[in-house]
Formats: C-alpha cells, sequence, structure tokens
C-alpha cells in the first residue's frame, strides 16, 4: 500500500492543476448588516437571486441586504383560540344556557368529582337526620 501514495501530498492540500484558461463564473459581492451593526459580505453569482436576508456569522442574528432588497412581508392569519372556534358552533346566548344548566347539575351533585357527591351526601344525611 505504501507504494502507491503519492509522496509529497496530503489530504485537502494544493491542487496540482493549473487555472490557466479557466473562466470563471461571473460573481457579485453583496452586503449585509445586522440590528448589532456588523456589516459583511457574501459572494454569489450574478444570476444568483439575492436574498434579503442573511444569517451574520458574527452573532448569528439576522442581517438585512444593504443593496435594498426587502424581506417579503407575509400575510399571516391569527391565531383561533379555543373561544372562537366555541363561538363557530354556539352563539353566546346558548352558551349561557348550558352553563346555567350545567351549574344546577353541578350544585345537585348530579355530576362532577367523586369527592363532592360524597360531601354532599354527608351533608344530606346529617340534614335529613
Amino acid at each position: 500500500m505504501a507504494e502507491r501514495t503519492l509522496r509529497g501530498a496530503r489530504l485537502g492540500g494544493q491542487s496540482f492543476e493549473d487555472e490557466r484558461g479557466i473562466e470563471f463564473a461571473a460573481r457579485q459581492q453583496v452586503g449585509y448588516k445586522c440590528k448589532s451593526g456588523h456589516e459583511f459580505e457574501v459572494t454569489m453569482s450574478d444570476e444568483a437571486e439575492i436574498p434579503a436576508l442573511w444569517e451574520c456569522p458574527k452573532c448569528g442574528s439576522e442581517a438585512l441586504s444593504t443593496q435594498g432588497v426587502l424581506p417579503e412581508e407575509k400575510n399571516e392569519k391569527p391565531a383561533r383560540t379555543h373561544w372562537d372556534m366555541l363561538l363557530e358552533r354556539r352563539s353566546e346566548k346558548e352558551l349561557e344556557e348550558i352553563l346555567k344548566e350545567r351549574l344546577e347539575l353541578l350544585r345537585g351533585g348530579e355530576i362532577g368529582p367523586a369527592h363532592l357527591h360524597r360531601a354532599n351526601a354527608k351533608k344530606r344525611v346529617k340534614a335529613g337526620a
């Protein structure tokens, strides 16, 4: 195996190819500035669509392009709450009636946690005796 290795070369080392006659792709430098004041440039192809935001290599926050490219505003729907979804199914008047019925059943001991039923049963027994 030692005979097949290339002497003097190392992994990730220099290329033995010559750069003469090679035409590089057209490039542009795109500047960015983050909220912390860090300014940096990113090399991109001339054909590339320039992103409005880029992660700052120093602090990791979002940096805005200095070339006037603005980020697209996203139309976000407000989050639907449980109350919003409930009002889609029932009116407030219906909800008030249901609440009144359920409170009567709860106070009467017909529904609710078992420990409340036992306490109410003891009170009824004492009141009846």
